[in-house]
């Protein structure tokens, strides 16, 4: 068992995962002898969306903060039950967590997973009291894809707007290891259509101060997204006057975020950063 448990770490450090079968193993093992979410809801009964919970114990009287968040996955692959380790790691300190799914591609292209998710937000602002959670304090978070999601919907305000949500209303965005502005090339292409459209998939390109507060998370290793998108997109926040804090991991390859909510020990700075940042 402990040979198991240390492949997955070594595979989530090494940040490439080649076919998705070792992906599913590596998070099966990742997920082994972890409680179940407390429910599952369907967000968007009309292309069959739905989001795990994971509630806190809570101290009466007290809401806890609210964390939706988004998986990885080059948009193209990725399950909710494969981040119970997360889901279960926020919880366990004090966190409302929601993981959410999104159609990926072949099933949809940009911008419709991201519209997706904003549908995923807007039902977690409705039920987070149902749940404990207190609704101003709303953060979205993600990891790679998930990431460039969250950002987006904090930077472009017109995918919350659908939903009745304001990116004001946000508390924070936690973004790890996230490609903010980026080249579509190869597969990603077919991700995101068209070239005309691709402008409008680059958070960076929609900071404009209405943003609410940054966590960015970024390894300095990391071969899979390049660092300098965490570096960019904090800059453009500060020059517009939106607070961020930026965690650059000396050692960090593209997983070792995920590594660090995984397993604290191995990087503490990981789920330390993002607490502090949640708990304000």
């Amino acid at each position: 068992m402990r040979c198991l448990r240390l492949l997955v770490v070594t595979s989530l450090l090494g940040s490439t995962l080649v076919t998705t079968g070792c992906e599913t193993a590596i998070f099966r093992l990742a997920n082994r002898g972890l409680a179940p979410p407390e429910a599952s809801i369907v967000f968007a009964p009309d292309i069959g969306l739905a989001m795990d919970v994971y509630k806190p114990a809570l101290t009466a009287g007290r809401k806890a903060p609210v964390v939706v968040f988004f998986y990885g996955g080059a948009w193209q692959r990725g399950e909710k039950s494969q981040y119970r380790f997360i889901g279960r790691r926020l919880a366990e300190n004090g966190v409302l967590v929601f993981i959410a799914d999104y159609r990926t591609y072949p099933r949809a292209v940009f911008p419709k997973f991201v519209d997706d998710a904003a549908r995923a937000v807007r039902r977690v602002r409705d039920d987070a009291a149902k749940w404990g959670g207190d609704p101003q304090r709303l953060f979205l978070a993600g990891h790679s894809a998930g990431a460039h999601i969250a950002a987006l919907l904090a930077t472009d305000s017109r995918y919350l707007q659908r939903y009745d949500v304001k990116t004001t209303g946000l508390a924070g965005v936690v973004g790890l290891s996230g490609p903010y502005d980026f080249v579509v090339s190869g597969r990603l292409q077919d991700v995101f259509g068209a070239s005309e459209g691709w402008p409008d998939a680059q958070p960076l390109n929609f900071v404009d101060g209405d943003e609410p507060p940054f966590l960015l998370v970024h390894g300095v290793r990391d071969r899979v997204v390049e660092t300098k998108d965490s570096i960019e997109l904090a800059e453009k926040l500060r020059v517009h006057g939106v607070g961020v804090e930026l965690k650059l991991l000396p050692k960090g390859t593209h997983s070792t975020p995920l590594v660090g909510l995984y397993d604290p020990r191995r990087e503490p700075a990981v789920l330390r950063a993002v607490l502090d940042f949640v708990r304000k």
